[in-house]
């Protein structure tokens, strides 16, 4: 009983940023199981994940979002605040990646990656923070970085996704100490590679490589993310701040 006290997140409402798919939607449906209420802000249609909650009893809803733009972003917190009356956590997941050298990507390319993995995250972090700042709300933001941020990925170039990820990891650091005063936690998760639509969109030689390099010989699924974001949603991690939690078979070990 103590355990399940410790860990519970039932009643909370959670944001989930780029929860339509992949990571989002898997992390999304696993917080519904667990008695939260799942905000999904992303650009297109979150149906299938709804649908996906509604079936286990679970309660959802979605908001058009372009977390790119800061006003799209104040229109759906204030949109939260209507229906659901609060904040309590923030699953900050939306992102985007480019397999290029840095010799052949654009600049355009460059910032359409920090756009999304880093201003995006910014922009929601900002948002929310403010919110839990301004009613008291000792919330906990959890920021989806990755291995990328860590390490430097083989065989693929992508020095503008792994800046992007280290930048969201410090980010992640900073705030947590900027907001420490305030009872507002600040973590990431660093996942490693996971099995979702974008790792399916690699080459099978590609992915047979990562494969190899993983000392668990096999890559992370992504409900397998869920058990390190309810830790840091809920009352079991209430001393735990600016921490990232590497999510990656091992890799990083390397």
């Amino acid at each position: 009983m103590y355990l399940k006290e410790l860990f519970n997140i039932s009643g909370k409402v959670v944001i989930v940023t780029g929860g339509n798919k992949g990571i989002g939607q898997a992390v999304a449906l696993g917080l519904a199981k667990a008695g939260a209420e799942i905000v999904i802000l992303s650009r297109t249609e979150a149906d299938e994940t709804n649908e996906m909650i509604a079936n286990t009893g679970g309660s959802s809803y979605h908001i058009p979002t372009d977390i790119r733009d800061e006003d799209s972003v104040e229109a759906a917190m204030s949109e939260i605040l209507k229906r659901s009356g609060t904040i309590d956590v923030l699953f900050n997941n939306s992102g985007i990646y480019i397999d290029k050298s840095t010799i052949e990507t654009s600049v355009k390319e460059w910032e359409a990656i920090q756009g999304t993995n880093l201003t995006g995250a910014f922009i929601v972090a900002r948002a929310t923070g403010r919110i839990m700042i301004e009613r008291g709300i000792h919330g906990s933001i959890i920021n989806n970085a990755s291995l990328s941020g860590c390490a430097v990925n083989i065989p693929q170039w992508q020095s503008a996704y792994n800046a992007s990820k280290a930048g969201l990891i410090h980010f992640t650091r900073s705030l947590a100490v900027e907001w420490a005063e305030h009872k507002i936690r600040v973590n990431s998760i660093s996942p490693g590679y996971i099995e979702t639509p974008m790792s399916a969109e690699r080459p099978q030689e590609l992915l047979d490589t990562w494969i190899q390099l993983i000392p668990m010989h096999r890559m992370g699924k992504p409900e397998e993310l869920t058990g390190a974001v309810i830790y840091l949603a809920s009352d079991a991690s209430t001393y735990t701040s600016g921490c990232n939690i590497l999510v990656d078979g091992a890799y990083s070990c390397l």
